[in-house]
């Protein structure tokens, strides 16, 4: 993504739009800024739905998972980031952990997450698609624009 949004800047701008997450994630990902239209996926412990959608079209969205916080298996390795990169996805944002985390470093991919964990998730595929979530009290709506660099991660309202 060329376009460089600064969350800062936007917040100022746009205040009242938008809502910040202040859950202090990790940017671990190749492109430190990134924003789409969002796609949502909630799941615990289990990988099967973030690596289904991320092969499908991005067509720049922001695949946001709400992975309840856990810390015990990562959610998504390199090998899944790549197909994100391979399909167009502007980035990933993961209430839960990553592993691969110097691959992922090096992709051209927006990826954050809460911190990071070798061991492998299960892949029963259990869990939902394009749901409203909410992370930190904050409501992502499937379809709405998600602004993320080094300060934070912005969400339409």
């Amino acid at each position: 993504m060329s376009e460089h949004v600064n969350t800062a800047d936007l917040y100022d701008e746009r205040g009242e739009e938008l809502e910040s997450i202040s859950i202090q994630f990790q940017n671990l990902g190749g492109q430190s800024h990134f924003s789409g239209p969002v796609r949502t996926v909630r799941c615990f412990e289990d990988n099967a739905l973030v690596k289904t959608i991320l092969n499908t079209p991005g067509e720049g969205a922001v695949l946001v998972v709400d992975g309840h916080a856990s810390l015990r298996t990562a959610l998504m390795g390199d090998m899944i980031a790549e197909s994100a990169v391979a399909n167009g996805w502007a980035g990933v944002i993961i209430n839960g952990a990553i592993r691969d985390r110097e691959a992922l470093a090096r992709l051209p991919l927006g990826v954050k997450a809460l911190g990071s964990n070798p061991k492998k998730s299960a892949k029963t595929g259990i869990g939902e698609v394009d749901v409203d979530l909410v992370i930190d009290r904050v409501r992502i709506q499937p379809g709405v624009m998600i602004y993320s660099d080094p300060d934070g991660i912005l969400v339409e309202r």
